[in-house]
């Protein structure tokens, strides 16, 4: 009955989340086009009001003409719409789904043995180190470098090299599929904290300076504009670390860390490109296709560099037989689907389970090698071959 209701929690702050996602990113690109797609405006009104920048748009059948003011306009309406519970209803769904799906167990999920033997509650305060000490570096950098002439490259190879880092201890400590997770929960912790710790109260004093009838300091708004930035580029690597949990040959290489990075750089360059091709459209910058063609490469190198090799054990064994089957299922899937135990309402311990089974086991053990689950028992090479060549041979069974 735990399990199931657990499923249930998993499954509606899953969906919750996507839905919030899709309203703050939504929101987010939105508001990037507009500021690289304004131009100044032509009516002499709009200027003397402070007006920097509009756009004329259509959409859904109407006119659309949103303007930009260079700090402010000069009385604000008495309403005035926030964007800012996108964001921290991201984040809180995110979190709980973390908390359900990796920190409730996190000797499962967390936990990868081979890598580090460490208690479930060691594991879960390391995994949410991630989340506050990221920010904090990150944080940190950009408040020394970011007003510093040349601070956004200076801030963007440091935070680099953080993502780096970060990626590398991640995959050295922690159960791939968690490590991926984790990365990519840390970067999109440091973009809801940008909302609610500088772009949300910088906006916060431009209004009440302007309703106390004062001039707003600028610095607020060129604060807000560089956090926002960033939390733009950092969106298409979140979205990867998050989707990649389904794709088992990303998180279970080797040189997963590694994979991981490459896959963030080749998003954040594919961002750039979309960025910066609204200016191009109006003649601001060179045309930004290289950033595309390099986010293609790379994930391109990726895709070449993973490709599947031949298993020659696996291509020269004959027919695999139920028994020499029964003897791994035993040695290494009983302890979750045996007679005392069954995750997910599975169990294989008889020759009918398997049978029924047979699919889902090539599936988990062999395809997508999601099982065991980070290979707690130790399952061999071999052993996934001998599984390909009985589930190939067509699933014998008594």
């Amino acid at each position: 009955m735990e399990s199931y209701l657990l499923d249930w929690v998993n499954l509606l702050l899953r969906w919750a989340h996507v839905i919030t996602a899709i309203a703050w990113i939504g929101s987010s690109f939105y508001f990037v086009f507009l500021d690289s797609s304004l131009t100044p405006p032509q009516d002499e009104d709009l200027r003397r009001q402070g007006v920097g920048g509009e756009l004329w748009a259509v959409h859904g059948g109407g006119f659309y003409h949103p303007v930009k003011f260079n700090v402010a306009p000069p009385k604000l309406p008495d309403r005035l719409h926030w964007f800012f519970w996108e964001s921290y209803s991201t984040w809180l769904t995110g979190f709980g789904l973390f908390a359900v799906s990796y920190l409730w167990h996190a000797g499962a999920y967390l936990v990868d043995k081979s890598l580090m033997d460490w208690s479930p509650a060691m594991a879960s305060v390391a995994a949410l180190s991630f989340l506050v000490v990221f920010w904090l570096l990150y944080d940190a950098t950009c408040r020394a470098f970011g007003q510093r002439r040349h601070g956004d490259a200076i801030v963007g190879g440091l935070v680099l090299l953080l993502v780096c880092a970060a990626s590398w201890l991640a995959c050295h400590w922690f159960a791939g599929r968690a490590a991926f997770l984790l990365v990519g929960a840390m970067m999109a912790t440091a973009m809801s904290a940008n909302v609610l710790f500088w772009i949300i109260p910088g906006q916060k004093k431009v209004v009440a300076a302007i309703r106390a009838g004062e001039r707003p300091d600028p610095i607020h708004g060129v604060r807000g504009k560089q956090r926002s930035v960033h939390n733009t580029y950092f969106t298409l690597p979140v979205l990867f670390s998050m989707v990649s949990n389904h794709y088992s040959f990303t998180w279970s290489h080797p040189r997963n860390w590694l994979v991981l990075v490459l896959m963030m750089v080749a998003g954040a360059a594919i961002r750039q490109f979309f960025v910066l091709r609204h200016g191009w459209k109006l003649g601001r910058n060179r045309h930004p296709l290289p950033y595309a063609v390099a986010g293609v490469a790379v994930i391109l190198a990726v895709v070449a560099w993973l490709r599947p090799q031949a298993n020659g054990t696996a291509a020269a064994a004959g027919p695999a037989g139920y028994e020499q089957v029964r003897a791994v299922l035993a040695q290494r899937c009983y302890q979750c689907h045996g007679a005392q135990l069954q995750m997910k309402n599975v169990r294989l311990d008889s020759a009918a389970a398997v049978r029924q089974h047979a699919v889902q086991i090539h599936q988990q053990a062999v395809v997508t090698r999601l099982m065991p689950m980070n290979n707690a028992t130790g399952m061999t090479e071999t052993e996934r071959a001998l599984v390909a060549q009985w589930f190939r041979f067509g699933a014998p069974t008594p």
